[in-house]
C-alpha cells in the first residue's frame, strides 16, 4: 500500500495549525461527501481518506507520531517500546558503581528504568518515578457516551472517565499515576492507549457511520416509511416515491460523537437496496403487465 501524505491530501503545509486543518478538511469533506456523489466509488474513497487525514492531523498526539515516523506512524508505539528496550539493554551492560548495583537489585535492570537519568536526579536529591504504559480495550458502543471505566495496572485499580468519541489508538496521560519517585521525587505518569473494536453492523468512516438496508419494490416506487436501526435506537425514515436502488440518505447527528467537541456528532448514511419480489400472484403479474402495456 502506497504512503498517503496527509498534509498534501488536505492541501496544507506541515506548519498548519489546527484551525487551518479543520477548514481544509471541511471543504474536501463537502466536495467528496457520498450524498453529493451517489454511486461514485472514487469520491467515496477520497471522502474516507480526508476523514482519516483529519483524524490524524487534528489530534496533537497522533500528529506528532505521524510527523516523526511518516508512513510507519501507526507502529509508533512499537518503535518507542523497542527504543525503551534498547535503552534498558544498554543500561544493563553499563559498568556501574557498587551503589548503582544496589539500585539495580531493587528496581531491576530492565523495563524502562532510566539509570542515566537516575544518576542525574540523585545528584539533585530527587528522581521522577517510572512511566507506565497500559492498554484499555473498548467496544464502539462504549464510546457513544461518556462513561466510567475501572481497570487494573500493577495491582492497583484505577477509575477513569472515558470521553465520548474516544477512538482507536487514542492515548491519554494520567500525571502522577506511574511508579513511585525516589527521595520524595514526583511519581511517574500513566499512559493509556485505547483500542476500540467495532461491535456494530455499521461501517465507520471518520465520524460517520454507514449501513445498507433493504427496501421493498412497492415502497421504492410509491414512497412510504422505513424503520432503520441506529446506535441510538430505531428511527423512521420517509422514503420518496421512485427511490432508485443504491440511493443514499443522510441522517444528521446519528453518527459517532466527535472527541472533545461536546454535542457534535457525525452522520448516519443509509443506502437503500431495492429488493425485487421473489414471486408474483396472478393478480400482481396481471397488474405489472398492464403497467408495461401503458408505456
Amino acid at each position: 500500500m502506497s504512503f498517503t501524505d496527509y498534509y498534501k491530501l488536505l492541501g496544507v503545509n506541515k506548519n498548519a495549525d489546527t484551525e487551518e486543518i479543520k477548514k481544509a478538511y471541511r471543504k474536501l469533506a463537502r466536495k467528496y461527501h457520498p450524498d453529493l456523489n451517489p454511486n461514485d466509488k472514487e469520491a467515496e474513497e477520497k471522502f474516507k481518506a480526508v476523514n482519516e487525514a483529519n483524524e490524524v492531523l487534528s489530534n496533537p498526539e497522533t500528529r506528532a507520531q505521524y510527523d516523526r515516523y511518516g508512513e510507519h506512524w501507526k507502529n509508533a508505539e512499537a518503535f518507542e517500546e523497542q527504543a525503551r528496550n534498547r535503552q534498558a539493554q544498554r543500561e544493563q551492560n553499563y559498568s556501574s558503581a557498587p551503589e548503582d548495583d544496589f539500585f539495580r537489585s531493587v528496581f531491576g535492570g530492565s523495563g524502562g528504568f532510566d539509570f542515566g537519568s537516575f544518576r542525574q536526579g540523585r545528584a539533585g536529591g530527587k528522581f521522577k518515578g517510572q512511566d507506565i504504559h497500559a492498554t484499555l480495550k473498548l467496544l464502539l458502543t462504549d464510546v457513544l457516551t461518556e462513561q466510567k471505566q475501572t481497570f487494573e495496572v500493577g495491582g492497583k485499580k484505577i477509575r477513569i472517565t472515558v470521553p465520548a468519541g474516544a477512538y482507536d489508538g487514542l492515548q491519554i496521560k494520567l500525571a502522577g499515576y506511574g511508579g513511585e519517585g525516589y527521595q520524595n521525587g514526583p511519581k511517574g505518569d500513566l499512559y493509556i492507549t485505547f483500542r476500540v473494536e467495532n461491535n456494530t453492523a455499521f461501517q465507520v468512516a471518520g465520524h460517520d457511520l454507514r449501513a445498507e438496508t433493504e427496501l421493498d419494490l412497492y415502497t421504492a416506487i410509491l414512497g412510504g416509511q422505513k424503520t432503520v436501526s441506529t446506535p441510538y435506537g430505531d428511527i423512521r425514515l420517509t422514503v420518496n416515491p421512485l427511490t432508485q436502488n443504491g440511493t443514499t440518505v443522510r441522517v444528521k447527528d446519528k453518527g459517532l460523537p466527535v472527541y472533545k467537541e461536546n454535542g457534535k456528532y457525525g452522520n448516519l448514511l443509509i443506502t437503500y437496496q431495492v429488493k425485487l419480489p421473489e414471486s408474483l400472484t396472478p393478480e400482481e403479474r396481471k397488474l405489472f403487465e398492464q403497467l408495461k402495456n401503458m408505456k
